[in-house]
């Protein structure tokens, strides 16, 4: 099967009836030289759709969904509800989908709308509770309140610094130090997520969506999210429904960082207390040398600037290194990260760690 039924022509070697049926779903769509591919009517791509999920394991079906999309020029399945339904959704998909909601029929976005927000409800189960403890935790440690009200003792590190003034004749500790928590609801950060929506970033976009909803449900930290290409998007108010949030960007287009940048200065108040994350490959199609000016600014005033590559599961992306070795000799790390190691991130930009060394490490 892997190389195809051209190593066969004369079918000498006989193969089950299920292994022909996954034979004849990758000659479907990995036979270049076959005449039509899948075909160009929705029943044989529904058909296919079905025999790929009665074979393959869902990894391997998400796999073979996304190189049919490429391969093929299948999008117009993204624009059929009936075919939509069919399919087996994961990040690459929601991705795809958002770069062709300006062209779904409106009898479409419905089903999209459903596709996605099973894709971010799933995200959001995996990284909610993980987000949530580091940060709150980093922020716990960084608060030093040494003379916090009763609701803000943090009871289990009190009790511990403290075990050394056991008093066996009372049997109880008479705390010396009392350690507190913070005082709860105040904002103690403020971050700014600050995305690239060109095409090559569209995985790493549905990603911080959903980082930019959790983190905007907690109320130790401030969170704006703004999307941009040629122009600014601020869709901090989307953030209570990650989906609103992913329909309102716009995959595709152009770059001018230079810009989101001056939209994202103007929001910092105070700079000491504010993380500004840009997820960007950096291919400026705007003014470089204003961009690592405005960098360079917003890193003497003291704001912890980092610039994430790619908020994805894929590893090492292309970027423009040119305007990276900029950043690094202003000792802003540029590095990508994925999903599940975003939260330590936050945590280690939250307690102002070397983020070059956690990147190596």
């Amino acid at each position: 099967m892997i190389l195809g039924k051209q190593s066969d022509p004369e079918e000498e070697i006989g193969l089950s009836s299920d292994a022909m049926g996954m034979d004849n779903t990758l000659e479907a769509l990995y036979n270049t030289e076959r005449k039509g591919g899948l075909g160009a009517s929705s029943p044989n791509v529904n058909r296919w759709l079905g025999d790929i999920r009665q074979y393959f394991s869902t990894t391997v079906v998400q796999v073979m969904q996304k190189d049919a999309v490429e391969r093929l020029q299948l999008q117009r399945l993204l624009l059929e509800p009936e075919l939509l339904q069919m399919v087996e959704p994961d990040v690459s998909l929601v991705a795809t989908m958002l770069s062709l909601s300006k062209v779904m029929p409106q009898k479409t976005k419905e089903t999209a709308r459903m596709v996605i927000k099973k894709v971010v409800e799933e995200l959001e189960r995996k990284m909610r509770n993980p987000l949530r403890q580091a940060i709150e935790g980093a922020l716990n440690r960084s608060v030093r309140n040494r003379r916090p009200k009763l609701n803000e003792v943090d009871w289990n590190r009190t009790i511990r610094l403290n075990l050394k003034h056991y008093q066996p004749d009372y049997q109880t500790i008479i705390p010396e130090t009392i350690i507190g928590h913070g005082r709860k609801g105040q904002s103690l950060k403020h971050v700014i997520l600050l995305v690239d929506q060109s095409g090559s970033m569209a995985a790493s976009v549905v990603y911080a969506g959903v980082m930019g909803a959790i983190m905007a449900s907690l109320k130790s930290i401030r969170t704006h999210f703004i999307a941009f290409d040629t122009a600014v998007v601020d869709l901090t108010s989307d953030l209570k429904d990650p989906v609103d949030l992913l329909f309102g960007t716009q995959l595709g287009g152009g770059t001018d960082i230079n810009k989101a940048m001056g939209y994202a200065q103007g929001l910092i108040q105070v700079p000491s207390d504010t993380i500004l994350v840009l997820i960007s490959d950096l291919y400026e199609g705007g003014n470089q040398e204003a961009l690592v000016k405005k960098a360079a600014a917003m890193k003497a005033s003291g704001v912890n600037l980092i610039i994430l590559l790619a908020l994805d599961d894929k590893g090492a992306p292309s970027y423009d290194k040119s305007i990276a070795a900029n950043f690094a000799s202003l000792d802003i790390p540029s590095f990508a990260c994925t999903p599940d190691r975003f939260p330590e991130l936050m945590e280690a930009a939250i307690a102002k760690k070397d983020l070059r060394h956690w990147a190596t490490q």
